[in-house]
């Protein structure tokens, strides 16, 4: 299985894929990409010099059911991207889907 490790995706066939942020993201038309801005859930740490307590931003505050409900809908993406792969190849345009607001 992949690994993600100091801004490397570690792949066990042996290549590495090095990235800018700290995430990989895919998009409706099943594109992947870099996600850079942790801005709708992220953990802030802790900073000693201030005193500050490590905490949760969530500037939506959105609730449990809201945030599994954005899980599923990216698991879904995935779980797509991977049945396109396995039926057109990584060579087929078709692996994507048509997102008519592009």
């Amino acid at each position: 299985m992949a690994d993600f490790k100091r801004r490397t995706l570690f792949l066990t066939s042996g290549k590495q894929v090095k990235l800018f942020g700290n995430s990989i993201a895919i998009g409706k038309s099943l594109e992947i990409g870099e996600g850079y801005a942790p801005n709708i859930l992220a953990g802030i740490e802790e900073q000693p010099e201030s005193k500050t307590p490590a905490s949760i931003s969530n500037p939506h505050k959105l609730t449990v059911d809201e945030l599994m409900e954005m899980a599923d809908y990216n698991i879904q993406l995935w779980m797509d991207l991977k049945a396109n792969l396995r039926k057109y190849g990584v060579d087929s345009p078709k692996v994507f889907t048509q997102d008519p607001g592009r």
